[in-house]
């Protein structure tokens, strides 16, 4: 049996993982203020939300050793296993959220949740660099995030309707078990990598193969470039890869971990109304990673070279979000800041996706997957600090504190971009 596009089925599956993965992920968000009401009737907003602030930073601080080690799950054990291994652990994680009791049994949980939630992402830049070829990288890199902003989508409303017919405890079992069923259709679709894959068509194979070919001005194949992780460090490009993750990834997280907090506090919103609001951001968040994705492939066909290509769309997606975070200041009602958050998403995911190719971009698929990881690390060790901050930052319902951070993030990516990797490209070796 031959399928044609088998590469679009399998960004679809590691898509797929995202929404889940977001889906997991946002439960508590969404449930917080039924949490907080049962488990901590005595305490004000404050109050309960610095432990919601506590619980949140344990999970990214999790997860941000968690993209270390599965960055190296995954170049050790392929990326077949480590997906199954990564979303498996997750969604048991998630349905034993319902025996929580407390801050400390939620961190719990949480943390091994974050963990295993974190191989998601070095996983699908691996998957990108085995299945894809250098021009279609951003594309498909656009459609896997898009996955995390259908997954914050839907997420809201889910989680909105089960909580009329449902307790919290019920729903967390619920959105574990999405993730046990979408370990069939993977397992059984994703046999192994393209090289030996069978239902892969030849056609399709000297496609991928070929197109992940690096050659030189005068038509030679060069070899590929997979330093050991001494070398790897030593290397201007990846400092500018870590860094420019960790400055823009916590811009995410702001919105992901506090949009219902926010909508809650400063507009007075209950947990039905932000299940009915909180998915627009997450509008911008996918057509911006469909943009990301289709610009780059778009100037890249047109004959432009990638570092050309990765700078201007990074660059573009920089500059949308910075005027947004000034307009988050005052944006005067519930409705106008869920669409310049829209705003500043779809500029988040347009940037993104192309710093996530990078690591592909410069190096061999061998080491792909931990220098995404050591990125990832990065960019949640910069979210967990946020995180901790915003309760502090934000006393008495003020944010601006938080946006004008953001905005600096945003900047902060920008110039480590431009200034650590002069030029996108395929490395050598430090001696040559």
């Amino acid at each position: 049996m031959k399928i044609k596009g088998l590469r679009w089925w399998v960004v679809g599956l590691v898509a797929l993982a995202a929404v889940i993965n977001y889906i997991d992920r946002q439960a508590f968000g969404a449930l917080w203020p039924e949490i907080a009401k049962e488990l901590f009737p005595e305490m004000n907003a404050d109050e309960t939300k610095l432990i919601y602030g506590t619980i949140s930073a344990v999970f990214i601080m999790s997860y941000a050793f968690g993209q270390t080690i599965f960055g190296k799950i995954f170049d050790w054990i392929g990326t077949r296993i480590g997906f199954a291994l990564s979303i498996g652990i997750w969604s048991v994680a998630t349905m034993i959220h319902a025996f929580a009791q407390g801050m400390l049994s939620f961190s719990i949980f949480r943390s091994i949740l974050g963990i295993a939630e974190a191989g998601n992402w070095p996983g699908a830049a691996k998957a990108n660099a085995e299945w894809f070829p250098i021009k279609e990288r951003a594309l498909a890199q656009g459609i896997f995030n898009s996955g995390a902003a259908v997954g914050g989508i839907v997420a809201y409303p889910i989680i909105g309707l089960l909580s009329i017919y449902l307790s919290w405890q019920a729903i967390f079992v619920c959105v574990g078990l999405v993730g046990l069923l979408w370990l069939i259709p993977w397992l059984f679709i994703v046999k192994s990598s393209p090289e030996k894959h069978p239902w892969l068509t030849e056609e399709e194979k000297t496609y991928i193969l070929t197109g992940k070919r690096i050659v030189d001005e005068k038509g030679v194949i060069e070899a590929e470039y997979s330093p050991e992780t001494s070398e790897l460090l030593k290397r201007k490009e990846s400092w500018g890869v870590i860094i420019a993750s960790a400055a823009i990834d916590p811009i995410w997280w702001l919105f992901i971990v506090w949009i219902p907090i926010y909508l809650n506090e400063v507009f007075g919103l209950d947990v039905k109304e932000i299940a009915f609001s909180a998915w627009v951001p997450y509008v911008g968040a996918m057509l911006g990673a469909w943009a990301g994705g289709l610009i780059a492939q778009n100037r890249l066909t047109a004959g432009w070279s990638v570092d050309k290509t990765r700078k201007m769309v990074i660059t573009l997606g920089c500059l949308l979000m910075i005027p947004c975070f000034i307009l988050l200041r005052t944006p005067g009602t519930a409705i106008n800041a869920v669409i310049i958050m829209a705003v500043l998403l779809f500029g988040f995911q347009v940037a993104i996706g192309n710093v996530q190719t990078l690591p592909s971009d410069m190096f061999s698929g061998k080491v792909v997957g931990t220098l995404s990881g050591f990125a990832g690390t990065a960019a949640k060790l910069g979210a967990f600090g946020l995180t901790i901050l915003i309760p502090l930052l934000t006393k008495g319902g003020n944010y601006t504190p938080a946006f004008l951070i953001g905005g600096a993030l945003a900047i902060t990516a920008l110039l480590a971009v431009w200034i650590l990797c002069p030029k996108i490209e395929p490395l050598k070796t430090l001696e040559e």
